[in-house]
């Protein structure tokens, strides 16, 4: 087995070789590990994966590898694993079914399995199947011991000892059923929501429309419901929104939008639009593309029971000085190592099977 100092350097190493590639500019460096093997390879599975899947842009590939660089690091990772047990008495193999909804969006399940020591059965979306594997090769190339570690399969699973399955909530009743025998995390849908006052600034605004843009709004972590008081004026938020106006010249976001508008319509739902976002009165979380739902609070304890009773549901709440645990506006696209998805903590799950 790899020790704990070895698998945290091989991480490190692989943050390093991901800091080349920023939304500022892709870089060769002279320094990393394995990059006249690997460079060039990485440059061509980025333009594989935007072409598998156009919500994959390459501004959203390279925004996500550069959260990862950052987060990558042995003081970041050493850190993360400082409160379980990194040494694990039998070596488990751990499934890991992903979603793909966003690039990369299994990377934190990938790096937890590995880091606490067990091996990884991966099965992905056809929808983000070109990143990982290659990054998985890297890992093995700075550690040898990974070797045999790490298998990625499009066959039925089988020979695990414990599963993470991420879906939407048709799909986590299957998996419930079907892993019911074995340790298992399931994870349901989730949206993202926005506590405004009427306080906020111009800067929040714009910082709040990373949160809602990101990705195009497809991540758990994006805002997809605000909580506005009575009678509030939606224009200082429009007007922050406006900083992604370019959104709408990615075609597949233009025709949800046109679609949804189209619905919204024909349906004489009351809304607001600004050519590019809509925003419509609605008790739900998870709006569709181009659209952010909205629903007025008469009280804050109220709002603040509510969102208590939705925990479930609920991935982020971006507030400023409203909530504990609240994130600030536009930081739910850059999670830390210990923002685990719904709450659970999995280097504490891995460590217990």
């Amino acid at each position: 087995m790899i020790n704990i100092k070895n698998r945290i350097t091989a991480f490190a190493k692989l943050g390093a070789f991901l800091s080349q590639f920023s939304t500022e500019k892709i870089k060769k460096a002279d320094n990393i590990e394995h990059n006249e093997i690997f460079f060039d390879g990485f440059l061509h599975q980025i333009k594989i994966a935007q072409e598998n899947n156009s919500w994959f842009t390459r501004d959203n590939i390279l925004y996500c590898l550069q959260n990862w660089s950052k987060a990558l690091t042995e003081a970041n990772l050493t850190n993360f694993v400082k409160t379980i047990d990194t040494e694990p008495k039998t070596q488990k193999k751990v499934a890991v079914v992903m979603a793909g909804n966003i690039p990369l969006v299994g990377f934190h399940d990938f790096l937890c399995v590995l880091i606490s020591g067990h091996s990884i059965l991966v099965k992905q979306s056809s929808n983000d199947k070109h990143l990982l594997p290659f990054l998985a090769k890297y890992l093995e190339y700075v550690e040898e011991g990974f070797k045999g570690k790490i298998n990625f399969t499009e066959q039925k699973l089988a020979g695990f000892d414990a599963v993470i399955a991420t879906g939407s909530d048709n799909t986590a009743r299957y998996f419930e059923y079907y892993f019911k025998n074995k340790p298992n995390i399931i994870r349901k849908s989730r949206n993202s929501v926005a506590i405004l006052t009427g306080k906020e600034t111009e800067e929040d605004f714009k910082n709040l429309s990373n949160d809602v843009f990101t990705y195009f709004g497809l991540g758990c972590r994006s805002v997809s419901k605000l909580y506005v008081p009575k009678d509030y004026n939606f224009d200082a938020f429009f007007t922050g929104m406006y900083e992604k106006k370019e959104i709408i010249n990615n075609a597949k976001y233009a025709n949800n939008y046109d679609y949804n508008k189209a619905v919204y319509l024909m349906s004489e739902f009351d809304l607001l639009e600004n050519g590019f976002l809509m925003i419509k009165e609605d008790e739900s979380y998870a709006s569709p593309i181009a659209t952010i739902f909205y629903e007025y609070y008469d009280n804050e304890i109220d709002l603040k029971i509510k969102l208590h009773q939705d925990k479930e549901k609920i991935q982020c709440v971006v507030a400023n000085g409203f909530i504990e645990n609240e994130i600030n506006f536009g930081q739910t696209q850059a999670p830390k190592l210990n923002d685990y998805a719904d709450g659970v903590n999995t280097l504490e799950f891995l460590s217990k099977i």
